[in-house]
């Protein structure tokens, strides 16, 4: 199947899951699925390293190693919680506020990714010699035209929620540009990661990635991490 017609089926099925669940879910719904898929994360985190060490001859991984990265997993997902909860019931059309708000963060993350891979994928088939690559010794399907994608398609999408957020263009599209430079540098963070413990592609990661290319936590984790902060500035 083509790449991008697969890509567009699968992000239509898992969005509409998606918005489902942060539009309807009540705050206690929503902060038991952020603590599920945070502990999803730690299981695949620590099969992931064990595989590491144990190809390397080891036994077991260092502990102070797991410890410390299940904690940097939790702080990220944890956030993305507090997100409802800090816009909270304030009336938004039918919906709350704040469930409009966990929407917003997950569709200009979301989107920013399917944008970076539709320009980085067409700007190497048109574009003679191929596209301008972002950082190939740690992601080499990466590239500047794929980075400009994801600001692009994250800046439509926010400003698409400026009835919703309430922030002017300047503040719509600063987020939009946020989301898609920290979620570029999330996804950098986790090829970087999965190149080490050998995963080849992260459809092969089981858990958080099951569903091709619309799984991954790293930019999610990155932006959940940061807009609860920059939430109370904009608010």
């Amino acid at each position: 199947m083509n790449p991008i017609l697969k890509r567009t089926l699968t992000g239509l099925a898992v969005g509409a899951v998606v918005i489902c669940a942060a539009l309807f879910a009540p705050q206690t719904a929503i902060e038991a699925l952020v603590m599920a898929l945070g502990l999803l994360a730690c299981w695949e985190f620590v099969s992931l390293i064990t595989l590491k060490y144990r190809a390397q001859g080891k036994r077991t991984a260092s502990v102070p190693f797991l410890v410390l990265g299940m904690l940097v997993i939790l702080i990220g997902v944890g956030p993305l919680a507090e997100i409802a909860d800090l816009y909270g019931d304030t009336p938004c059309g039918p919906f709350r506020l704040g469930n409009v708000m966990l929407l917003y963060v997950i569709a200009i993350v979301k989107f920013s990714d399917v944008g970076g891979f539709a320009f980085g994928l067409t700007s190497a088939k048109l574009m003679k010699g191929g596209n301008h690559k972002l950082c190939p010794t740690v992601s080499p399907n990466k590239s500047w035209e794929g980075l400009f994608g994801s600001i692009f398609a994250s800046c439509l999408v926010s400003c698409c929620f400026m009835g919703a957020t309430g922030f002017g263009v300047v503040k719509s599209l600063a987020c939009g540009v946020t989301a898609a430079l920290v979620g570029t540098a999330g996804d950098l963070v986790e090829s970087k990661f999965k190149r080490w413990v050998g995963v080849k592609d992260s459809s092969t990661m089981k858990i958080t990635n099951g569903i091709p290319r619309h799984g991954r936590l790293a930019p999610l984790r990155a932006c959940g991490t940061l807009f609860p902060h920059g939430a109370r500035v904009l608010k």
